[in-house]
Parts: structure tokens; sequence; C-alpha cells
């Protein structure tokens, strides 16, 4: 896969061990900004240089960073003109669905978090896929009652549930836009007729799936043309993307849940040979995008607010914050197993916590205050005190208002989505984190977008040890996801957003960047690019080739089993005091950009 081999590092002098070479910076194996996206404007690519320099980009009145420059430039030109962060929000969506389409778009779902700078209100949108009316509990099962293999029952029509993409694009423009509806989609529209540059991560990722994306004849023609993979730099159009959003600009969400698009989406799924699924064009008429509150976690004088149930991300990045607030991580330091001791456990004890009680709150008991209560952190938080690994872990026992007997979850979420962080020049902050779930989701492509595999995220199992699995398939139910987009608040006010892709390992991710930007005092870029110690259950992940494996040895001496992986995030960051500060991960193509 094209990636960044050498990461960029703390350059902040008051980081010294991880900061101090500026060498340690980024060396990707890719063409350079030219080949990669064509011609791009003198804007974004002096921001691809500063990115690639560690230094954050600044801006005084509006922001955007996101996973393709392209899709940035189509957000920037929106905020440019005056548009609000919803209305950048859905250009830059909509080209992020043509650039890098194997991470989200139109046959996906997302989660919205909105701070509004008119009222002060967090509020949240729940896009999420569901799973259709005909959906059984044997969905992913074998006739014997077994789970399938993953990619078993990814590629095909079983595992794709229905989108909520496009209906999110509108609702938040309804709530927050300025601009026009269907100017948004001008620039997308452009790209997908006169065509764009493949990118060399969208290149390499279609080179490692020739077998999957060969599969279905419109997803093969697309990706391989005359069999052989795209080419990183080779111009590539999509007139059939383009030609679906001219509907939605001229007819809305409607277009795409009624009518003849919805009609070859079912057909699409139904039709899919070897795994055909169930959904009808009554999931897709009956989809509805869902306000939920915000999940606030108090940690370090900050509130962090997140999406709640059916994502677990606000919730476990909460439970991971509340037992380290106790303790004096920027004393401590980043370059200390210690610090990565705290941060490890108290991951692993919110995963317990996650895989046995979290899933969609309309269909399952979710004890969301009891998880958050400072007295249930505090005990948590005590389980941290000692010299070395906890030799295991488990869920705890937080309050419920209502009764629940759960056993703990087994779906597996690989890494694959986007995220995208803008604030606006009225002082609006929007993060989104979008997906098809796992790369080129179903491998299903109909109407120049590929559908997801979201229902995958679902428990294979619906039972373990005689109880009910929390995050099991049910028809209309959303399935759990990591997803976690994040506005941190001051004293009422925004002062950062955040967040990434990375399946399961979006939390460690973003309890990282947040550890970084609070304790350690980095700034946005910094906190991003810095390397990754994931521990969830298993092995602590290191990111290898980076200087955090000099902590290794001393946490193998602690008691972990450790292993050096690749851990491809794509954190997007924006933070507000005096002037914006942007920051965008240099293991992936974003970049960030403002004015």
């Amino acid at each position: 896969m094209p990636m960044v081999r050498t990461l960029a590092l703390f350059l902040a002098s008051a980081l010294p061990a991880f900061a101090q070479q500026a060498s340690d910076t980024l060396a990707p194996e890719a063409p350079t900004a030219p080949a990669a996206f064509g011609s791009l404007s003198p804007a974004a690519a002096a921001a691809m240089e500063t990115r690639d320099s560690g230094r954050p980009v600044e801006a005084e009145d509006w922001m955007v960073v996101a996973a393709n420059p392209l899709a940035v430039e189509a957000g920037a030109e929106i905020l440019r003109s005056g548009g609000s962060a919803a209305d950048a929000m859905v250009a830059v969506q909509t080209v992020l669905g043509l650039v890098e389409p194997q991470s989200s778009g139109l046959g996906g779902g997302a989660f919205l978090v909105w701070f509004d700078a008119a009222t002060g209100a967090v509020t949240t949108l729940d896009a999420r896929e569901t799973a259709p009316r005909a959906a059984t509990p044997r969905l992913f099962q074998t006739p014997e009652g077994e789970p399938l293999e993953f990619l078993d029952a990814v590629v095909g029509g079983r595992s794709v549930g229905t989108p909520g993409t496009p209906l999110l694009l509108e609702e938040a423009h309804r709530r927050w836009g300025r601009s026009g509806w269907s100017d948004l989609f001008d620039p997308a529209i452009r790209l997908a007729e006169e065509g764009f540059a493949v990118s060399p991560r969208l290149a390499g990722l279609v080179a490692e799936d020739p077998e999957g994306l060969s599969r279905f004849p419109a997803t093969a023609a697309y990706f391989l043309p005359e069999g052989q993979p795209l080419k990183a730099g080779a111009l590539l159009k999509n007139p059939d993307y383009a030609e679906t959003l001219r509907r939605l600009a001229a007819e809305g969400a409607d277009a795409f849940y009624r009518g003849p698009i919805a009609e070859e989406i079912v057909a699409t799924v139904r039709g899919a040979e070897g795994n055909p699924g169930v959904l009808a064009l009554e999931d897709l008429a009956a989809y509805r995008v869902v306000e939920r509150p915000p999940v606030c976690a108090d940690y370090r004088g900050a509130e962090i607010c997140g999406m709640g149930p059916p994502s677990s991300g606000a919730l476990t990045v909460g439970l991971i914050l509340g037992a380290l607030e106790p303790y004096d991580l920027a004393a401590l330091g980043p370059e200390n197993a210690e610090s990565w001791r705290l941060i490890g456990d108290a991951t692993r004890l919110a995963f317990a916590d996650r895989g046995r009680y979290m899933a969609d709150r309309d269909f399952v008991p979710v004890p969301v205050e009891g998880l958050l209560d400072p007295a249930y952190l505090a005990a948590r938080a005590e389980l941290l005190r000692g010299d070395d690994a906890l030799p295991e872990v488990a869920a705890g026992t937080p309050e419920w208002d209502h009764a629940g007997l759960l056993a703990p979850d087994e779906s597996l979420e690989l890494p694959s989505t986007s995220h995208i962080s803008i604030v606006d020049a009225a002082g609006n902050v929007l993060s989104m984190t979008t997906t098809i779930e796992n790369g080129f989701g179903s491998r299903l492509m109909t109407n120049g977008f590929l559908l997801n595999n979201e229902l995958t995220d679902f428990s294979f199992r619906t039972h373990a040890e005689g109880w009910p699995i929390a995050n099991r398939v049910e028809p209309g139910k959303r399935p759990r996801s990591s997803m976690a987009p994040t506005i941190v608040l001051r004293d009422g006010k925004p002062v950062l957003a955040v967040g990434s892709p990375g399946g399961s390992t979006i939390i460690g991710y973003v309890a990282q960047a947040l550890i970084a930007h609070l304790d350690w005092g980095m700034d946005v870029q910094q906190a991003v690019a810095m390397p990754h110690l994931v521990n969830t259950f298993g092995p602590f992940q290191i990111e290898a080739g980076t200087r955090a494996e000099a902590l290794s040895q001393p946490l193998a001496d602690l008691g972990y089993d450790v292993k050096p992986v690749d851990l491809t995030s794509g954190l997007h960051a924006i933070s507000l005091g005096e002037r914006l500060q942007g920051g965008a991960d240099p293991r992936r193509e974003g970049i960030a950009l403002g004015e």
C-alpha cells in the first residue's frame, strides 16, 4: 500500500526525544502533488508543503481539513463564497465519494457533530445505515449456525445496509445551510465529468484487492479497466456519478431514496451473484436521519463532546479519559512507558465496557449515564494503580436505570472511513466521520458509487454463554460503530474539532490526539502526526517504523505483548484560539486549508 514510511514527529522543543529530528518528517513513497492530484491551487500546494513540514496551517476566518486536496478545495470554494460549514461539508463529501470512493460516499453513512455559533448548542446527527426489515438473526451465519468468514459476508449484497449519507447532506443543509443546495454539487460534478487524477492511495488500494473488485462487472469495469488496476496519475471520469449528483442537486435526497436510483440499488443488492442481500425499496423509503443528544465527558476542565450510541466512539473515549483523569500525564510525558501503561490499560478497560454494553440505543438499553458517572470512572481509575500491565480486564458494573444482562460482543471492524473537520466564518464547527466500512465496501457499484458493507459491523453471533449480545442483528437496527467525531469545549466555546478513520482503532487515535493536545501541549499538526500506540485487546500495537518503537522493550518489561504494526490513521483536526490552526494526518493524502 502506498503510505508514509517515516512520520512527522513532535517538533516542539518541549518534547525533546520525540521532537528532535526534522529528518523524521514525511517521506511519501508517492508521486508529488501535481502527479497525484492534477492541478492544485497555489494555496492547496502550500498547505500540503506546510503539513509535510510538521507545522499547522493557520487562518483567521475559516478552515477545512479532509482526506484529499481536491475535496478540501471544493469545501474552500464554498466557504470563500460565504457558505456555512454545513454547505462546505456537502461539497467535500460529494468530492470524497468520487476521489476516494473506497472510504466513503453516497452508498454509506456518517455521524455529524455540530456546534452552532448562534445558540452555543452542540447537536449530533446519526446517519448510520440500518439493517433491512427482512434481516434475520442468522444473516451472517452458516446453515449450522456458525459465523461466516468475514470476507464471505462482506463481498456482495448480504452486507449492505440502507445508506444514510444522502439524507444527511440534505438534513444538514436544511438546518444550517446558507448557500443554494444545487450549487454545492458543482465541484464534484465538474470533476466527475472532466476527470481527476487517480491518487497514489486509491491506486495502491485497488492493486491490493483485484479479486474483490473483479467480482462484479460494474465495479471491475471502473476500477480494473481492461483487467488492469487503476494507475496513480491516470485520468479517471465517472459520468454515472455526475448524473446521480445532478439528480440529487435538482430533486434533493428523494431522488436517491425513491425512483430509478433506489430501484437500481435494490436490484444490485438482491442480484449480487453468490451473495445476494435483502435490502428492499421499503427500507430506502423509510430511512431517517436521527438527531441524538451529544455524549459529553469532562477532562482537564474541558468538555469532550461526540456521538452517542449507536456509535461507541464518544462513550469509549469518555471512559478512557475519565479513567486517566487522576493521573498526571503532563508530568509523565509522551516518552514515558508509564504514560502508555496508563493509556493502554484505560483503553482496555473501556473496550471491555464497550463490548458488553454499547449498541443501538433504540434497540438495546445502554447505561450511558452510569458509564460516565464520576464514581464509576473513579472506580475504573483505581484499577490502574500499580506498576505493570493489568493481567486481565473485564467489563465493570455501572449503575443502570433498568435491568440488563448482556454478553461480550464479537464484531470485527476493519480500518477504512474518512473524517472531515470544518470551521466557518460565523464560528460554526463541524466534525463528521463518514464511511462505507471496509475498503471499497461491499464491492458492489451502482449509479457511479459503491455500496457499503456496514451490516458486518454487527456481531455475527446473537448470543454467547446464554446471554444476548447487544450488537446483534435486528431489522431496522443500526450496527455499533467506533466512529468518534469530536468537538471539545471550554467554558461553552469550541476549542478543537477532531476525528479519524481506522475501524475500532479510531477510538485510540482520537483519545491519543486529545491527550497530546490537552496534556502534552502539542499543536494540532503535532498531535495528528505523532506515532501511535494502541492497546484495545490483545497485543499493545506500536506504529512500525517510528520512534515509538523505542518504547517496545519498556512496555514488554511491564508485561505487555508488543507488536509493531502499520497504524494508518487519518486524523483531521482544527483548533480554535486567537487563530484557527489545522492539522492533517501525514499518513494519508489530506490537507488543511483556510483563510
